[in-house]
């Protein structure tokens, strides 16, 4: 069995070039004729992470300005593809933005024109009646994406407990109304021009097409961009609790819910993917540790998960739970602690790792059987490790994690001190 899993997970890969232009553009070309489509796929190295003090929110603000117009492609960005049947879409996260199309096959000169672009000539298409209409759309996607939903602004209460004031992932990407508010035209534009450059970029283009054609068609749109300074090296200070931080707030929420947070690895460090297949034991399926002990036996949660959250500088390990009407967060934590308890007596078994493995095995393959989900993990594995063929080393981190290495990994990490996040329903008559 554990040989037949060895085999099949070692067995995938994607086959692409890598060359870099003299401007520092990171270029990867991987050729897939199954179906006539192109996925165009652009990661910036930067995120919210990359953000100063009083001006949060920046790599997000331009994933919206990015969609704007530049100088050689005025107007919204998506009309000229949307004609075509393009899938058009953007993501910022703490540590990367990237933009993406996908294109009928014969249409990618366009897309190649149309990031090329934005990628060189944004700026001068940038006016003051652009930014201050995307400032609007941005606090308002604050208002109801986190303000107003319910348990909404459990990310950004979690960011800043669990990561100390000056820490890069203190402030959530979404950013602050107040530094959004201020910036300025010049504030933006500064952004723009240290991170958004072809030396800080990585273009992978995947699906069908010939790399004798796409090569020189690459290097005539994006070759003429100008190379910018080097962007500034992070400094930062791991993150470490020195005790137990506990945090409780009241909102309009209909029912007691917890979040319970660890530091833990960055991503592809040692001990990252034993805590995703530990996320995997606990909550993954009915007969999972927690599910089985919160939802079934007990019968005092609605619903439970605990997932490692990979990130580029350090990671956190969550559990949530949301409680059943009648019952507390504070029971929550109580029984959470029990099955953890337990698991430190009693941990992982072959068994349950296998199935673990599995699962994971499931959601890796599913995200590469598309086109799109190819090209995304390529830049993935270039702006983590610099080669984009890293899937196989990646497997490998799965495959090696042994019981032994996945018991000192719970043993090393999941314990004390936590912080405990708990967001229970406002007072009848408070604010």
């Amino acid at each position: 069995m554990w040989f037949l899993l060895q085999s099949a997970l070692a067995a995938p890969s994607i086959p692409f070039e890598k060359f870099e232009l003299e401007n520092g553009l990171d270029v990867i070309l991987a050729p897939d004729s199954s179906i006539p489509f192109v996925q165009v796929n652009v990661w910036y190295h930067v995120g919210s992470r990359n953000e100063v003090a009083g001006r949060t929110g920046f790599a997000h603000l331009f994933e919206h300005l990015m969609f704007q117009g530049s100088a050689n492609a005025p107007g919204e960005y998506f009309a000229p593809l949307q004609k075509i049947g393009a899938q058009i879409n953007g993501t910022t996260n703490i540590d990367r933005t990237n933009y993406f199309e996908g294109i009928p096959s014969h249409q990618l000169p366009l897309a190649l024109f149309m990031e090329s672009d934005r990628m060189g000539f944004l700026l001068p298409a940038l006016d003051e009646t652009k930014l201050l209409n995307q400032k609007d759309v941005v606090r308002n996607e604050r208002r109801q994406s986190y303000e107003n939903r319910p348990y909404g602004m459990a990310w950004p209460w979690l960011l800043e407990s669990v990561y100390p004031d000056g820490h890069p992932y203190h402030t959530a990407t979404i950013g602050r109304h107040q530094d959004i508010e201020a910036a300025t035209l010049e504030d933006v534009k500064a952004f723009f021009q240290t991170w958004y450059l072809p030396n800080n970029a990585s273009l992978v283009v995947s699906g069908d097409f010939e790399p004798r054609v796409v090569r020189p068609l690459v290097k005539e749109w994006f070759g003429d961009l100008p190379r910018g300074p080097a962007p500034p090296k992070q400094e930062f200070k791991v993150a470490k609790l020195k005790k137990d931080v506990m945090v409780r707030k009241e909102s309009d929420v209909p029912f007691e819910k917890v979040w319970i947070a660890w530091h833990t690895p960055a991503v592809l460090r040692p001990g990252d993917a034993e805590l995703d297949l530990i996320s995997r034991v606990l909550s993954d399926g009915k007969d999972s540790r927690l599910y089985r002990r919160l939802v079934r036996e007990l019968q005092i949660a609605q619903d439970v998960e605990a997932y490692q959250t990979s990130s580029y500088l350090q990671s956190m390990f969550i559990i949530e739970s949301t409680a059943q009407p009648g019952h507390t967060a504070a029971e929550l934590v109580t029984a959470i602690d029990d099955v953890l308890a337990d698991m430190r007596k009693n941990p992982a078994t072959a068994a349950e790792l296998a199935v673990a493995r599995t699962s994971f095995e499931v959601a890796f393959f599913d995200n590469i059987a598309t086109i799109a989900g190819k090209a995304n993990l390529l830049n993935n594995y270039n702006f983590l490790t610099g080669d984009p063929g890293y899937l196989e080393a990646d497997l490998a981190r799965y495959q090696l994690a042994s019981p032994g290495n996945v018991r000192a990994a719970f043993k090393k990490y999941l314990g004390r001190p936590r912080v405990v996040l708990e967001i229970v329903p406002a007072k009848a008559g408070a604010q």
